[in-house]
C-alpha cells in the first residue's frame, strides 16, 4: 500500500509508515490538543520535504493569524504559497459576513457545500494538489440548521475527497474526556465522522502533566493499517508535534 509521511515525528512509525494514500482521517480532540498545529504540520512537510501540494481549508481562523502562529516553528506558509505548493482557502467569512481578501476566499453567509466542494476540486486540480486539511467540521456545520444537514454535509465531502485521490485529514471537535479511564469515547461532535472517515486519531489535553505529560495522542482506527493501540505522550515542540513513548517522555 503506497504510504504518505505525514511529517509528525514519531508517528510514521506507529502506523506502518504513513497514512495510506488517498484516505480520510479524522484528528478530533478538546481545546488546547494541537488539532490544528497537527493539520498545518501535514501540509507544512508535506509540500516542504515531500514536494506535495496541499490545500487548508480554514473556517475558523483568519489566514493571517495562522500564517503568523506557524513561523514559531519555522513554518514559512506563505513561501509555500508563492512556489504554488500551498493554498489557505478561507472560509472565515462566511462565519463573519467580513469579505476576505485572500486570493483562495468563500465569503457567502450561507455556505453552499457543492460550491465548496467545487472550489476544492478546482483548487486541487490548479495546484495539483495531494493533500487537504479541513479545520474544523464543526464549524462548517455552523452554517447547516439540522444535525441531518451536517451529517449529509460529511458524507458528501467525505465522498468528494475519496473521489479525488486527495489524503486528507478532518478536523473536528470533542468536550475533554479520560482515554484512559476505560469509560465511553466520543470520537467526534456529531457522531458520522468516525465512520466515513478511513482512520481516527483522538488528541487529549491532560493538563496535570501527569508523568511530565500534558498532551496525548490515542490511534482509535486506520483502515489497512496495522497500528499502535497505545496512547502516546505528545510535546508541542518548537518544531511542532513530536511523539514519544513513555518512558522517553519521563526523561524529557
Amino acid at each position: 500500500m503506497d504510504r504518505v509521511p505525514t511529517g509528525i515525528d514519531g508517528l510514521d512509525e506507529l502506523i506502518e509508515g504513513g497514512f495510506p494514500r488517498g484516505r480520510t482521517v479524522l484528528v478530533s480532540g478538546g481545546c488546547g490538543t494541537g488539532k490544528s498545529i497537527f493539520g498545518i504540520q501535514f501540509l507544512y512537510h508535506g509540500a516542504a520535504t515531500y514536494n506535495e501540494p496541499g490545500i487548508y481549508v480554514t473556517v475558523d481562523e483568519r489566514p493571517e493569524t495562522m500564517r503568523q502562529d506557524m513561523l514559531r516553528f519555522g513554518w514559512d506558509i506563505r513561501a509555500l504559497e508563492d512556489q504554488g505548493k500551498f493554498v489557505v482557502l478561507d472560509l472565515t467569512g462566511s462565519k463573519t459576513g467580513i469579505t476576505s481578501e485572500e486570493k483562495y476566499a468563500m465569503s457567502s453567509e450561507h455556505l453552499d457545500i457543492d460550491l465548496l466542494t467545487l472550489k476544492v476540486m478546482q483548487t486541487a486540480s490548479e495546484i495539483g494538489a495531494r493533500r487537504i486539511v479541513i479545520d474544523s467540521l464543526p464549524a462548517l456545520g455552523f452554517h447547516m440548521k439540522t444535525e441531518e444537514e451536517i451529517r449529509a454535509m460529511i458524507l458528501k465531502l467525505a465522498y468528494m475527497i475519496r473521489r479525488s485521490g486527495l489524503t486528507a485529514v478532518l478536523i473536528s471537535e470533542v468536550p475533554e474526556q479520560n482515554i484512559s479511564s476505560g469509560g465511553p469515547i466520543q470520537f467526534s461532535k456529531y457522531g458520522v465522522e468516525e465512520y466515513v472517515a478511513d482512520g481516527v486519531i483522538i488528541l487529549h489535553y491532560l493538563g496535570n502533566r501527569v508523568g511530565g505529560v500534558n498532551r496525548t495522542l490515542y490511534i482509535r482506527k486506520m483502515r489497512g493499517t496495522k497500528h499502535s493501540e497505545d496512547i502516546i505522550p505528545l510535546f508541542i515542540t518548537e518544531r511542532g508535534i513530536k511523539l514519544t513513548t513513555p518512558e522517553e517522555a519521563l526523561r524529557i
